[in-house]
């Protein structure tokens, strides 16, 4: 005869409870994973592809024709190994154009984003007409860089400039800012700052809007004073906003051509608005020489890949504090 047996005898007899064992085979996790997989490498490829054919191979070209001696209408380029690059460190234009470089971009990136964020501030307020004000502060943005010059060209004329005219209302006189390169330098990038004031001020003014109103809150009832509000409160909150407007302008400053194109040309004497991405185009669309304006780039994208790293840096640092 055959016995059965219970759950309740089977479990006073010390045998395993619980629910019964799988059947069959074990399902395959490595199918779902690969097609994950493929579905990501579906949606990133046309991405790949663009970057690769269009930033990483023009950078290796450039890489490469920085060890060449080419004129840019020869069919060929000789090599010369580092020739290029011991001319540029040792030509005495080099100090100068890298001194202009960085007073641009050290005035531009900073005086934009304290700019933006004054004006941020001010228009988050609930003022009559925030609304106009706020589209006149973007609106320059919006305008090509070449019209904005070609304008600035007759504020800032020493002989019928607004500037002139403002001046000798008060009795002064007008600097000749297109014979004096440090005032050459002051125009070009008061104007770039007018330009671009827009950008720094809307993304600011956007990050005030999404911020947390429970901490404003708390820090009013604590009696902070506006001060300690502004240092302990908005600012942290404001970090991430900062770190991302730190790198995109000042991206956008040392690339910065068509106002300085414009204005000045590079002028008006000697180098004095001359910065590394306009030596690049002197050298390689007016002097011929497209080996040695490669070096010039190569050596303005080192210089910017460090910056981008030491700012990722302090920002992490400042995170994790």
């Amino acid at each position: 005869m055959q016995s059965t047996t219970t759950p309740d005898t089977a479990a006073a007899g010390g045998a395993r409870t619980g629910p019964p064992a799988p059947v069959g085979p074990a399902p395959r996790r490595s199918s779902g994973r690969a097609w994950e997989w493929s579905l990501a490498a579906l949606l990133l490829a046309p991405n790949l592809v663009l970057l690769v054919v269009f930033t990483y191979r023009p950078l290796v070209d450039n890489i490469r024709l920085s060890f060449t001696d080419w004129n840019i209408s020869a069919p060929i380029a000789n090599p010369i190994g580092v020739a290029n690059y011991v001319e540029w460190f040792t030509r005495p234009d080099t100090r100068t154009v890298l001194f202009n470089t960085l007073v641009f971009t050290v005035a531009t990136v900073g005086i934009s984003m304290a700019l933006g964020l004054a004006l941020a501030l001010l228009l988050d307020q609930r003022l009559r007409g925030r609304n106009l004000v706020r589209s006149v502060v973007f609106a320059p943005f919006v305008i090509s860089g070449a019209a904005v010059g070609v304008a600035f060209q007759f504020v800032f004329d020493p002989s019928f400039g607004l500037v002139r005219d403002l001046l000798a209302r008060v009795g002064l006189s007008s600097p000749d800012f297109y014979q004096r390169p440090g005032w050459a330098l002051f125009m070009v990038t008061f104007t770039y700052i007018w330009r671009t004031l827009g950008y720094s001020f809307v993304i600011y003014l956007a990050a005030l809007q999404a911020r947390r109103a429970d901490l404003d809150e708390a820090a009013e009832i604590d009696g902070a004073s506006p001060w300690t509000h502004f240092r302990r409160v908005l600012l942290p909150q404001l970090r991430p906003t900062t770190f991302f407007l730190s790198i995109t302008v000042l991206l956008s400053s040392v690339q910065v051509f068509d106002i300085i194109n414009v204005m000045t040309r590079g002028g008006p004497v000697g180098n004095g608005t001359m910065t590394l991405v306009y030596q690049v185009y002197r050298e390689t669309f007016v002097n011929q020489r497209a080996g040695y304006g490669a070096t010039v780039a190569t050596a303005m994208f080192l210089i910017l890949l460090t910056v981008t790293i030491v700012q990722v840096r302090v920002m992490d640092r400042g995170q994790q504090s």
